[in-house]
């Protein structure tokens, strides 16, 4: 992300910017991007209105076209009734939104996004999934990095998976999910004296792959009903079952281990 917003050199093999070349053509690469770091990196003691024209300044846009492009952007992030008011006082979610309006200032061909909905609650990731896919529609390339499996499901087109800084898969979210899992995954629950019994071999045969985790088992299959009735005729009783499909989480766990990485 560094290297594509041109602040960090090419480490190595060649990178290309809307055609040009980040070591020579910096500046009108940068001027042509929009960025949405992790941190906010608001000026907090200025007000929302404050905050984008100083932003805009920073890119020689005249201050009544400026104002222009606050307005729009303001009402596009849902934030035109906070013009005047200190950032400070805003929630977190609107925040991140100003942040959004900030990135967008330059009407940018490609926008960088890093985490950009990390630590907000349901209600603002939705909206700003919305506002993101409505920049899509606009023709905008969002380029973005995210944890949040179903959010890279909802938003992104092309998405790579990495593991201590490796590419270990790419593609788009339906083709991962048919590559690397099955089109159903079932979660068993059972009581805690049959559980302890319990081993991959219960379930030989019932699934294309069986994982045991500490508090459930999954089964990963393409039929979840005939899997679960089958499960019954073994002679296993859950206490619980549900059957769900598969979600690109079920690819990042399968490609990166559960092991949590600091």
């Amino acid at each position: 992300m560094r290297m594509i917003g041109c602040v960090s050199p090419i480490t190595s093999g060649h990178l290309r910017v809307l055609g040009m070349d980040p070591a020579v053509d910096g500046q009108r690469i940068r001027a042509r991007l929009g960025v949405v770091p992790q941190a906010d990196t608001l000026d907090t003691e200025l007000s929302v209105g404050d905050n984008l024209m100083v932003y805009a300044r920073y890119f020689d846009i005249p201050r009544r076209e400026a104002r222009r492009r606050i307005a729009e952007l303001l009402d596009f992030v849902q934030l035109g009734d906070r013009y005047g008011e200190v950032v400070d006082s805003l929630s977190g979610g609107m925040k991140r939104r100003l942040v959004i309006a900030r990135g967008l200032i330059n009407s940018p061909e490609i926008i960088l996004l890093d985490e950009p909905t990390t630590g907000l609650d349901p209600q603002a990731r939705h909206l700003l999934w919305d506002r993101l896919y409505r920049l899509k529609q606009r023709g905008t390339t969002l380029v973005l990095t995210t944890h949040y499996m179903d959010e890279a499901e909802q938003l992104c087109d092309r998405l790579v998976v990495m593991d201590h800084a490796r590419i270990v898969a790419a593609g788009t979210p339906a083709s991962l999910i048919a590559e690397y899992s099955t089109r159903e995954v079932v979660e068993l629950r059972f009581a805690d004296e049959q559980r302890d019994g319990l081993a991959p071999s219960s379930f030989a045969g019932l699934a294309a792959r069986v994982e045991m985790l500490p508090d459930r088992v999954l089964l990963y299959t393409d039929r979840g009903e005939p899997t679960v009735e089958a499960v019954h005729r073994h002679g296993l009783s859950p206490a619980s079952v549900l059957i769900r499909r598969s979600t690109l989480e079920d690819v990042f766990l399968r490609l990166t281990g559960r092991s949590l990485v600091e």
